[in-house]
């Protein structure tokens, strides 16, 4: 069936909305709380572990998620449910989480890595549940509230950490953060409701065959009028925002001249605009479609590199909070529109598999985007204004790709149907 015939008979209750926005809140509080900041700190400040260790660790953890994300968007395809792989992965996340810093780094790094695991197999299929919270029309808006209420996810692990670590210590922050992405996420778990779906004829994907699944899930992205270009460009611009997400305190303080307290009201200033950004986004999304608005985007975040460009060679340093703000509300209406932009792309009976091949695209990125930086900064001792530049070349180029990708329904419709 055509999205868009099921989308003319399928109106979303509040409730499943509501619950599929507060996901994002849930499992944000995972990706900064103990991705981005306090596992990090725990393991290399507080036990002496290694920066390789936790490398290793990561690098590990995400080519399982490269060979598992599509295997388990072909199997909620095929099976015609999600929310039970949805509860699946993220009890896998939340009870990996509340063992962190309880037995030791050895242990600790594993319970990391299935954390890991749990927690992007979950995203796969959360993103694939978006048509069924939402109607065309509607979609960006969601979309978007989704993204912007996922930054008050951050404040929330920020908070729990602030009031547990010097109180009680890591394995406390761990077990909190569990516990927040457990309470924000049941909702989801209780309240969404899927649309009506066929199971596919045949035998489901096994876990065995999900290295062959991801192979013929690029096969047939490949078969998609514009879906490889489209995944192609989001490995680009993404590459350039996680790398920012990485490098801008140390940018801003070495760069820029930033004091800590200027490069915390810096990230504060940030994560405003990239909320408004993805809430401002989505209603644009919904009348403009989210090719246009994601090509805004990429032209947002060009525009706040390039004033951290003219800030860092000039010492002109007022000009350096325009990052904030360009880069922030770029970064949140680029989330807001490009997982729109898949769902008018994918056929539905594909849907959470070229999920699956989405969340691939940004795994590499988390991890190459760093790695390009290193080469530019160091290995070739340009220097950090370089690498900066160097990741407004990402951008423009996922412009370049993504400039011939459409996104009408129809063409994803036409070849489900074909």
């Amino acid at each position: 069936m055509q999205e868009t015939e099921t989308a003319a008979v399928w109106e979303p209750r509040r409730a499943s909305v509501a619950a599929w926005v507060l996901y994002d809140l849930a499992n944000t509080t995972f990706a900064l709380g103990v991705g981005s900041r306090y596992f990090g700190l725990w393991l290399i400040e507080d036990r002496g572990g290694a920066d390789w260790q936790l490398s290793v660790t990561t690098i590990v953890a995400m080519l399982a998620v490269i060979i598992l994300g599509p295997w388990i968007g072909a199997l909620t395809d095929h099976l015609g449910r999600r929310v039970p792989y949805l509860m699946g992965s993220t009890l896998i996340c939340v009870t990996a989480t509340a063992f962190l810093a309880t037995w030791g780094v050895v242990p600790s790094l594993v319970f990391y890595a299935i954390g890991t695991v749990g927690f992007h197999t979950g995203a796969v299929v959360y993103d694939a549940l978006l048509p069924d919270v939402s109607t065309p029309n509607t979609r960006g808006r969601i979309s978007g509230l989704g993204v912007a209420i996922g930054y008050a996810g951050s404040a929330l692990a920020l908070g729990i950490g602030a009031y547990l670590l010097p109180r009680d210590g890591y394995a406390a922050v761990f077990r909190g953060l569990a516990v927040a992405f457990l309470v924000f996420a049941i909702p989801a778990f209780v309240w969404i409701q899927e649309r009506p779906r066929p199971r596919q004829a045949g035998r489901a994907p096994s876990l065995l065959a999900a290295p062959r699944t991801m192979v013929d899930a690029w096969r047939a992205a490949a078969r998609v009028p514009g879906v490889v270009r489209f995944l192609i460009g989001r490995f680009l611009y993404t590459d350039a925002i996680n790398t920012v997400f990485l490098f801008n305190a140390v940018f801003a303080k070495l760069e820029l001249g930033f004091t800590n307290a200027q490069t915390d009201r810096l990230a504060l200033l940030g994560i405003v605009c990239a909320g408004l950004g993805a809430v401002i986004a989505g209603r644009l999304v919904d009348r403009v479609g989210p090719r246009h608005v994601l090509n805004a985007a990429l032209y947002a975040q060009i525009g706040g590199l390039a004033a951290a460009l003219v800030a860092a060679l000039t010492d002109f340093q007022a000009v350096g909070w325009l990052v904030a703000v360009g880069g922030g509300a770029g970064i949140g209406a680029a989330w807001t529109a490009d997982r729109v932009f898949m769902t008018r792309l994918a056929p539905e009976h594909l849907l959470g598999e070229f999920f699956g091949l989405y969340a691939i695209v940004g795994r590499f990125a988390t991890v190459l985007g760093p790695l390009a930086w290193a080469l530019v900064a160091d290995g070739l001792a340009w220097g950090r204004t370089a690498a900066l530049a160097m990741l407004g070349v990402f951008i423009v180029a996922a412009r370049v790709v993504l400039q011939s990708v459409s996104d009408r329904p129809e063409a994803a419709s036409d070849h489900a149907t074909g």
